[in-house]
Protein backbone atom coordinates (compact mmCIF):
# COMPACT_ATOMS: atom_id res chain seq x y z
CA UNK A 1 0.00 0.00 0.00
CA UNK A 2 2.62 2.51 0.79
CA UNK A 3 4.99 1.45 -2.39
CA UNK A 4 1.10 2.33 -3.98
CA UNK A 5 1.22 5.27 -2.81
CA UNK A 6 4.24 6.98 -3.14
CA UNK A 7 4.53 5.34 -6.63
CA UNK A 8 0.95 7.56 -6.74
CA UNK A 9 3.10 10.62 -5.75
CA UNK A 10 5.91 10.29 -7.71
CA UNK A 11 3.70 10.01 -10.74
CA UNK A 12 1.93 13.40 -9.46
CA UNK A 13 5.23 14.92 -9.23
CA UNK A 14 6.83 14.32 -12.27
CA UNK A 15 3.50 15.19 -14.30
CA UNK A 16 3.40 18.78 -11.79
CA UNK A 17 7.00 19.34 -13.25
CA UNK A 18 6.61 18.28 -16.77
CA UNK A 19 3.21 20.75 -16.76
CA UNK A 20 4.99 23.44 -15.17
CA UNK A 21 8.18 23.03 -17.58
CA UNK A 22 5.57 23.29 -20.34
CA UNK A 23 4.24 26.40 -19.16
CA UNK A 24 7.20 28.36 -19.33
CA UNK A 25 7.26 28.21 -15.17
CA UNK A 26 10.79 29.04 -14.05
CA UNK A 27 12.94 26.64 -11.58
CA UNK A 28 10.30 23.76 -12.70
CA UNK A 29 13.12 21.23 -13.71
CA UNK A 30 13.33 20.28 -10.37
CA UNK A 31 9.79 18.49 -9.90
CA UNK A 32 10.38 16.48 -12.91
CA UNK A 33 14.11 15.14 -12.03
CA UNK A 34 12.97 14.40 -8.50
CA UNK A 35 9.57 12.95 -9.27
CA UNK A 36 11.46 10.60 -12.16
CA UNK A 37 14.05 9.45 -9.98
CA UNK A 38 11.32 8.35 -7.47
CA UNK A 39 9.50 6.91 -9.96
CA UNK A 40 12.54 5.02 -10.69
CA UNK A 41 13.42 4.09 -7.01
CA UNK A 42 10.15 2.62 -6.22
CA UNK A 43 9.61 0.37 -9.41
CA UNK A 44 13.60 -0.85 -9.10
CA UNK A 45 13.21 -1.61 -5.44
CA UNK A 46 10.90 -4.19 -6.39
CA UNK A 47 13.07 -6.14 -8.94
CA UNK A 48 16.31 -5.42 -6.98
CA UNK A 49 14.72 -6.98 -3.35
CA UNK A 50 12.68 -9.91 -4.38
CA UNK A 51 13.11 -12.95 -3.21
CA UNK A 52 15.73 -14.84 -4.97
CA UNK A 53 14.74 -18.55 -3.92
CA UNK A 54 11.61 -20.23 -2.30
CA UNK A 55 12.01 -22.35 0.57
CA UNK A 56 12.81 -25.49 0.69
CA UNK A 57 9.88 -28.10 0.72
CA UNK A 58 12.53 -31.44 0.20
CA UNK A 59 13.32 -33.97 2.52
CA UNK A 60 13.20 -32.54 6.28
CA UNK A 61 14.74 -34.71 8.71
CA UNK A 62 14.42 -34.73 12.61
CA UNK A 63 17.68 -33.58 14.80
CA UNK A 64 16.32 -34.54 17.70
CA UNK A 65 15.71 -31.31 19.57
CA UNK A 66 13.18 -29.99 21.83
CA UNK A 67 12.14 -26.90 23.04
CA UNK A 68 9.30 -25.08 24.57
CA UNK A 69 8.69 -21.89 22.87
CA UNK A 70 8.57 -19.48 25.69
CA UNK A 71 6.14 -16.97 23.90
CA UNK A 72 3.18 -19.71 23.06
CA UNK A 73 4.25 -22.28 26.15
CA UNK A 74 4.33 -25.50 22.99
CA UNK A 75 6.85 -28.35 22.86
CA UNK A 76 8.70 -27.73 19.62
CA UNK A 77 10.82 -29.82 17.62
CA UNK A 78 13.70 -28.57 15.01
CA UNK A 79 14.14 -29.49 11.54
CA UNK A 80 16.65 -29.71 9.18
CA UNK A 81 16.78 -29.93 5.38
CA UNK A 82 19.78 -31.36 4.12
CA UNK A 83 19.53 -29.86 0.65
CA UNK A 84 19.17 -25.97 1.61
CA UNK A 85 20.54 -26.12 5.33
CA UNK A 86 17.71 -24.67 6.72
CA UNK A 87 15.90 -25.46 10.08
CA UNK A 88 12.40 -24.98 11.14
CA UNK A 89 10.60 -25.54 14.42
CA UNK A 90 7.11 -27.12 14.24
CA UNK A 91 5.06 -27.36 17.18
CA UNK A 92 4.41 -30.96 18.34
CA UNK A 93 0.76 -32.44 18.40
CA UNK A 94 -1.62 -33.95 16.92
CA UNK A 95 -1.70 -31.53 13.74
CA UNK A 96 1.75 -31.66 12.99
CA UNK A 97 2.55 -34.99 12.99
CA UNK A 98 5.18 -35.25 15.29
CA UNK A 99 4.63 -37.63 18.24
CA UNK A 100 5.45 -35.78 21.66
Amino acid sequence: MLRLALLGFAVLLTGAGIFCNLSGAPAAFPLTTWGLILVVAVLAERWRYKRKHLPDDGPWQETGERFVDPESGRLMAVQYSPNSGERRYVAVGEDSGIAP
